[in-house]
C-alpha cells in the first residue's frame, strides 16, 4: 500500500513543483513602442515560414524593442513541456484503487481503442493544418507499413517479455507503448513550434495546457492496456509517463528550429496516426472482443472517441477565445484539484502509520468540516459584506436543505432494502449501511463546498498578478483540509484506504470543474458570497451526525479528533491567508482563497 500511495504522491508533487517553477518565471513584458511593419501580412508570413530577406532585416532592426512580443526562454519551454508530460502519469491513478476482471479488461481495451482513434484523428487534422495533406497521407501509409513490419519482426524474434508479460501479449504491449511514445514526438514538436509563433507565450501556454489535459486520458489508455495484462499500477504509471517523455525532448529543438520542424510535421503526425489506426484495428479491438461483449466494447470505444473530440473542441474554443490571463486561471484551477488529493493522501498515510481508530478519524473529519463551515462566513461577517441575520438565515437554509435531501434519500434506500428482504432477494446490492451512507452524504457536502469555492476561484484567478504564480501555494494549501476531511470520514466508515483516496480525488474535481466553468462562461463575483455561505450550511448537519457517532463509540477519542481536525484546518487556512497577504496576489484578486 505504501508503494501505491507513494507513486500517487510522487506524481502529484511533481506536477505541483513543475507548475510552481514555471509560474515563478519572470513576467514577459510587452514592448511599449509601436511601429508599423513593412508588410501588413508580416505575422502570417512569419508563422508560415515564408519570411523574406526584407522582413528578416526588419526583425533584426527592431530587436532592440524588447525582442518579439511574447518571446519566451528555452528554460520555460522545457519546464512547461515536462509538466505536460508528467500529466500522462495521472491516467494510471484509477488502477491503484480497482482491480480489473476479465470482462472489464475487455471494456478497458475498447476505451483505449477509442482514445487512440481519437488521438489519430487529431494528429491527422494537425498535420493538415501545418502543411500539405499529401504528406499526411504518405505518413499514414508509412506508419501502417512500419508497424506491420515491427509486428513481423517481433514474431520472428521469438519469446518476448515486458515486465511480467510474456509471449504474444508482451509483443502487443510493446507495440502499444511504442506507438504512444512515437506519437508524442509529433505533439512535442507541435508545442515547440507554437511557442516560436508570433504570439509567443500566450499561444504556447494554451497549446501546452490543451495537450496536458489530453495526456491524462492517453495515459489512461496506456495504463488500461498494461493493467489488463497484469502489470502493476506503479509500472503502468511509469510507462505512461515514459510514453510522453519525447514531448519535452522534442519541444526544445523544435522551438529553436521552428521552420525546419514545421516542414516535417505533416509527415510525422500522419506516420504516428497510421501506426495507431493499424494497431487499434489489428490488435486492441480483437482482444477486447474476446474478453467482453462486442456491444459493450463498441459502446466504450464510441464514448471514448466522443469524449476526446468534445475535449478537443472545448480546448480549441478556449485557445481561440481567451487570453493568457485566462490560461493562467485555467492552470491554477487545475492545481486547485491537487490539494484535496494531497490532503487525502497525507491523512491516509498518517492514519495507517499510527493505526488511528474510527472515533478519532471521524472526529478529525468533523473538526475540519466545522472549521471549513465557519471560515468563510466569519470572514464575510468581519469585513461587513454580509450582516449577521442574513448570514445566519442562509446557513440555516443550507443545513435544512441538506437535512431534507439526505433524509429522503435514506428513507428511499431503507424502503428498497425492506422490499428486497420481503421478496427474499439478495441484498448484496444494498449492503451499504445507513451509517456509511451518512458518511458519504457528508462528503457530498464537502464536494459542494469545494464547488462553490471553485466558482470564486474561477472569477478571481484570471486577474491574479504575474500569471498567477502567487496563487500556486495558497490554492494548494486551501485544498488540503477538504481532502483530509473526506478521506478521514470515508476511512473511518469503510476502513478502506482505496475508497478514502478515491473520495478525496473525486472531491478534488469539484473546484477545477467550477473554476473552469466560471472562466469559460465569464460570470462575475456578484452573489457568490451567498452561495458560499449556503455551501457552508450544507456541511453542518452531515458532520454533526458523523461526530455523534464518534462520541457514541468513544467520547474521549472523538473530542480529541475534533480538536486535531479543527487545528489542522486552522493552520492550513491561516497559512493560506498569510501567504496571500505577503504577496502581490491580494492586490489583484483577493476573493479566491482568502
Amino acid at each position: 500500500m505504501a508503494r501505491s500511495i507513494g507513486a500517487v504522491i510522487f506524481f502529484t508533487c511533481l506536477l505541483l513543483l513543475l507548475c510552481g517553477t514555471v509560474l515563478s518565471e519572470p513576467d514577459i513584458q510587452e514592448p511599449q513602442t509601436i511601429q508599423t511593419a513593412p508588410h501588413r501580412d508580416l505575422e502570417k508570413r512569419i508563422r508560415d515560414g515564408t519570411v523574406t530577406t526584407e522582413l528578416k532585416d526588419y526583425m533584426n532592426v527592431n530587436k532592440g524593442v524588447g525582442e518579439t512580443a511574447g518571446r519566451v526562454s528555452v528554460t520555460t519551454v522545457a519546464w512547461l513541456t515536462l509538466a505536460m508530460a508528467a500529466a500522462t502519469g495521472l491516467g494510471a491513478i484509477p488502477f491503484f484503487f480497482v482491480e480489473l476482471e476479465a470482462q472489464w479488461a475487455g471494456v478497458c481495451n475498447g476505451l483505449a481503442a477509442g482514445v487512440m482513434l481519437a488521438a489519430s484523428f487529431d494528429l491527422i487534422q494537425e498535420g493538415q493544418e501545418h502543411g500539405s495533406g499529401s504528406w499526411v497521407v504518405i505518413g499514414i501509409l508509412s506508419g501502417g507499413i512500419f508497424i506491420w513490419l515491427c509486428k513481423k519482426f517481433l514474431e520472428q524474434y521469438g519469446e518476448v517479455s515486458m515486465l511480467d508479460i510474456k509471449g504474444a501479449e508482451a509483443s502487443k504491449a510493446i507495440l502499444v507503448v511504442g506507438i504512444m511514445t512515437l506519437h508524442s514526438f509529433g505533439e512535442g514538436s507541435g508545442v515547440g513550434v507554437s511557442f516560436a509563433g508570433s504570439k509567443g507565450l500566450q499561444q504556447g501556454l494554451l497549446v501546452t495546457l490543451a495537450i496536458a489535459v489530453h495526456n491524462i486520458p492517453e495515459g489512461l489508455a496506456v495504463s488500461m492496456v498494461l493493467a489488463s495484462r497484469g502489470v502493476s499500477p506503479q509500472n503502468a504509471m511509469i510507462w505512461s509517463f515514459i510514453t510522453s517523455l519525447p514531448q519535452p525532448i522534442v519541444a526544445v529543438p523544435s522551438f529553436l528550429c521552428a521552420d525546419a520542424f514545421n516542414k516535417v510535421l505533416p509527415f510525422c503526425t500522419g506516420f504516428a496516426a497510421g501506426c495507431m489506426i493499424w494497431m487499434v484495428i489489428a490488435e486492441v479491438l480483437p482482444d477486447a472482443f474476446k474478453e467482453a461483449n462486442p456491444s459493450h466494447v463498441a459502446s466504450a470505444g464510441t464514448i471514448a472517441v466522443a469524449f476526446m473530440e468534445a475535449l478537443s473542441t472545448v480546448l480549441l474554443g478556449f485557445s481561440n477565445g481567451f487570453t493568457s490571463e485566462d490560461a493562467s486561471g485555467f492552470a491554477i484551477s487545475l492545481l486547485f484539484g491537487l490539494g484535496p488529493l494531497l490532503g487525502g493522501t497525507i491523512l491516509v498515510l498518517f492514519a495507517n502509520a499510527f493505526s488511528l481508530p474510527q472515533p478519532l478519524l471521524t472526529g478529525i473529519a468533523s473538526g475540519i468540516a466545522l472549521k471549513l463551515a465557519a471560515w468563510r462566513p466569519s470572514q464575510l461577517l468581519i469585513s461587513s459584506k454580509i450582516s449577521f441575520c442574513p448570514l445566519l438565515l442562509i446557513l440555516i437554509l443550507g443545513a435544512a436543505t441538506y437535512h431534507i435531501i439526505t433524509t429522503s434519500l435514506l428513507n428511499l434506500v431503507q424502503r428498497k432494502k425492506s422490499s428486497a428482504h420481503s421478496h427474499l432477494s439478495s441484498p448484496s446490492s444494498l449492503s451499504i449501511s445507513a451509517l456509511t451512507l451518512q458518511s458519504f452524504f457528508a462528503c457530498g457536502g464537502v464536494f459542494l463546498h469545494g464547488f462553490a469555492e471553485g466558482l470564486a476561484l474561477g472569477v478571481a484567478a484570471p486577474k491574479a498578478y504575474g500569471l498567477g504564480r502567487h496563487m500556486v501555494l495558497p490554492v494548494s494549501l486551501h485544498g488540503l483540509p477538504r481532502g483530509a476531511a473526506v478521506a478521514s470520514c470515508v476511512l473511518g466508515a469503510t476502513d478502506s484506504w482505496r475508497w478514502a483516496l478515491a473520495a478525496a480525488t473525486l472531491t478534488g474535481f469539484a473546484g477545477p470543474t467550477a473554476a473552469i466553468g466560471a472562466i469559460l462562461t465569464g460570470i462575475g463575483y456578484n452573489g457568490l458570497d451567498y452561495w458560499m455561505v449556503f455551501a457552508c450550511g450544507l456541511l453542518l448537519p452531515g458532520f454533526a451526525r458523523v461526530f455523534r457517532r464518534a462520541l457514541k463509540l468513544d467520547m474521549k477519542k472523538g473530542i480529541y479528533g475534533l480538536l486535531m481536525g479543527f487545528g489542522f484546518a486552522s493552520v492550513c487556512l491561516m497559512s493560506t491567508r498569510l501567504v496571500c497577504l505577503h504577496t502581490p496576489y491580494c492586490n489583484s484578486a483577493p476573493e479566491a482563497v482568502t
